[in-house]
């Protein structure tokens, strides 16, 4: 009942509060952003939510599109830039993606929504982070975010699918807003990203 009723309704209801409550915030970030980044306060990506569907995440912009002399962009730690460094530092950058949970494309706790190029290459049991809607932050969020492996993360991702309740949800929510402040675990997301997954055992 938690998960297929109760849930949706409190995610619902939580964005919307959410966004109300942090609006005088997000709209300062949006107007400085449009400023910083050319007019582009937002950064839209696709990725893979539950059952692998495809969808844009929405998160506020935090690198330049700075290029190369063969026209590629430019590493992650060199178009961070400053006020970019300061919002990652504190998640602000998460905070369009409660507008993705009003279009139901994501849950507050969920496994983290990855490239859809990652889709070919998680194995059998890998797979079953799919199994639930993607989330802001998650378990495998609050048990090292970017400081363990891509397969710890995703046996973190697959017990959440197996033990989810209303009791480990607010556990984890608890524990982002914690880790957040104390800026813990965050040592690859304020200058730099994951690096990219590549799954040996799948061909």
């Amino acid at each position: 009942m938690y998960t297929k009723i109760l849930k949706p309704i409190l995610d619902v209801i939580a964005a919307f509060v959410g966004l109300i409550i942090i609006s005088p915030i997000f709209l300062v970030l949006i107007i400085t952003l449009l400023f910083t980044n050319n007019g582009k306060p937002f950064f839209f990506q696709r990725r893979a939510g539950k059952n692998g569907k495809i969808f844009k995440i929405i998160k506020l912009k935090t690198m330049n599109d700075k290029k190369d002399q063969h026209g590629k962009l430019l590493p992650y730690e060199k178009r961070v830039t400053k006020i970019g460094t300061f919002i990652r530092k504190y998640s602000l950058d998460e905070i369009p993606q409660l507008i993705n949970i009003l279009k139901r494309d994501m849950s507050l706790i969920g496994p983290r929504p990855l490239h859809p190029e990652y889709l070919p290459l998680y194995d059998q049991e890998q797979a079953r982070r799919h199994d639930v809607m993607a989330g802001i932050t998650g378990w495998a969020q609050v048990n090292g975010r970017n400081t363990i492996s891509w397969e710890q993360k995703f046996k973190y991702d697959v017990w959440y699918v197996d033990h989810q309740s209303f009791k480990l949800d607010f556990k984890i929510l608890w524990l982002t807003f914690y880790k957040v402040i104390k800026k813990k675990d965050i040592n690859n997301s304020e200058t730099t990203n994951m690096p990219t997954f590549k799954n040996a055992n799948v061909e």
